[in-house]
């Protein structure tokens, strides 16, 4: 061994000593841990963390050996694996190849899940009869989620593309991380007490059961509970889940489905108009062949005379349109200006101009009773003109 120290060596000659040393000295190793980032490939081979409290280390199980394991792994499940240590060069890593498999039981992550889910059941939070409706055609859709993840540029693309006119409102959230389902719940309330959108969508892209954690954590589940604007739940993939799924008003299996689900009244109605066009153009077209048909069989007096006939019944008709079409938009105006008026009566803004503020928490909710504003505690006072920051004292 001193002389190995003195010895100068490659790369590779390193590489090669460490992976000799690891492969021969660690094998029929036993190893009990939590599966994470299981990531079964198409060739049948499994790759997937093992991992505990404190540690993890990557593993394989290749398609010769998967066969043997008489159920299919999922993140979360507490297993027991035996095989090797094997080095892969290239990367200077090391990992766990898998010989063998079984279960050592439920996860602790599954089985807090597991417990939370039916408190919350038992409390009717995931009834039928809560579920609010999704509107068939919105004006206006809300998204919660990372305005920097791939799941928002899926939900963007999918609307752009099926439902250009839709209004799209970004409600940037942190979705990952201790104080992610805070973030979470704070958008959800923010919506619901501005009255910002007709639907919410809550999601984000695919991870670890850990990444997904925090849309089942429980000031989530009690916002969404709480909302009085239907929610779609749309975390990871297909085969990911989360206790959102259960209380949200839908549940889509990605954030691009949501996107669909919300159009899918816009994709009718531009199939229907579709639908018609071709219809009117067929109909027309019939006309005037029937009418091209007809025309043969008439003298020239007898077509002038139906055609002067038709001239003073089309001027009197275009006459009658042009007054009938000012009289509606007349009377639309009308409709309009008094909307106008009831929208800004009912501002938010109108009241702050009349001399009222809102009070708001460091945390941005909302305080509508002194019992929830504590002594000393500092908040945000927002005016027409801007914001101050006060401390309450008595």
């Amino acid at each position: 061994m001193h002389e190995l120290f003195q010895t100068e060596l490659t790369v590779s000659e390193l590489t090669s000593l460490i992976k000799r040393t690891l492969e021969e000295g660690f094998y029929g190793l036993k190893v009990t841990g939590e599966i994470s980032n299981f990531r079964p490939s198409s060739t049948g081979h499994w790759f997937f963390t093992l991992k505990d409290t404190n540690s993890q280390i990557s593993a394989v199980m290749f398609k010769g050996s998967t066969w043997k394991v008489d159920f299919t792994p999922c993140e979360g499940d507490k297993v027991t694996v035996t095989g090797n240590l094997d080095v892969y060069g290239a990367r200077g890593t090391y990992q766990i190849k898998c010989e063998s498999m079984e279960k050592a039981g439920q996860g602790e992550i599954l089985a807090l899940l597991e417990a939370r889910k039916q408190r919350y059941a038992s409390k009717g939070y995931f009834d039928a009869s809560l579920k609010k409706p999704i509107p068939r055609q919105p004006q206006r859709v809300g998204v919660v989620t990372s305005a920097t993840g791939a799941a928002l540029q899926d939900i963007l693309n999918v609307l752009n593309r099926r439902a250009p006119s839709l209004d799209v409102l970004v409600l940037p959230a942190v979705v990952q991380g201790e104080s992610s389902a805070i973030s979470i719940a704070n958008r959800i309330m923010q919506a619901n007490s501005l009255l910002l959108c007709d639907v919410l969508i809550v999601g984000r892209g695919g991870g670890s059961l850990e990444d997904l954690l925090p849309f089942s954590e429980e000031v989530v589940l009690e916002a969404m509970h709480q909302s009085e604007i239907p929610i779609i739940s749309a975390v990871g993939h297909e085969i990911d889940w989360a206790l959102s799924d259960y209380v949200a008003d839908l549940r889509a299996p990605t954030p691009s489905a949501a996107a669909e689900l919300v159009s899918q009244g816009y994709l009718d109605l531009r199939q229907n108009l579709k639908t018609l066009k071709a219809e009117l153009k067929k109909a027309m077209e019939y006309r005037l062949t029937l009418a091209t048909h007809q025309l043969g069989k008439l003298e020239a007096r007898q077509i002038h005379t139906i055609i002067d006939n038709r001239e003073y019944l089309l001027a009197n008709a275009s006459q009658n349109l042009i007054n009938a079409g000012q009289q509606k938009i007349r009377e639309f105006q009308a409709r309009y200006q008094s909307a106008v008026r009831e929208l800004q009566a009912l501002s938010p803004l109108a009241i702050l101009a009349r001399g009222y503020a809102t009070v708001q928490s460091e945390s941005g909710t909302l305080i509508k009773s002194k019992d929830q504003a504590t002594i000393g505690e500092v908040v945000r006072l927002t005016f027409i003109d801007g914001q101050r920051i006060a401390k309450i004292k008595e």
